[in-house]
């Protein structure tokens, strides 16, 4: 499995925060699965395991929820 960037450290946990995503304060915040998962406190950074991780990947693959849309800011 390719991992898009935000994976730390050995790779175990995939940390995303809003703060950092280019996509912050657009259209697409609102369709986002990490807005849904962090409202009403989304400026809070969210760390995913591996496994959380596949979870989320498979779930947008089968439609159940949006692709994930956070892209680090450089």
């Amino acid at each position: 499995m390719s991992h898009p960037s935000g994976w730390v450290g050995d790779m175990n946990h995939f940390v995303i925060s809003c703060d950092s995503c280019v996509m912050d304060g657009s259209a697409a915040c609102a369709d986002c699965v990490v807005t849904h998962l962090l409202s009403p406190a989304r400026r809070e950074p969210l760390a995913f395991d591996e496994d959380e991780m596949r979870a989320v990947e498979l779930l947008a693959a089968a439609g159940m929820v949006p692709t994930l849309r956070h892209r680090e800011a450089d």
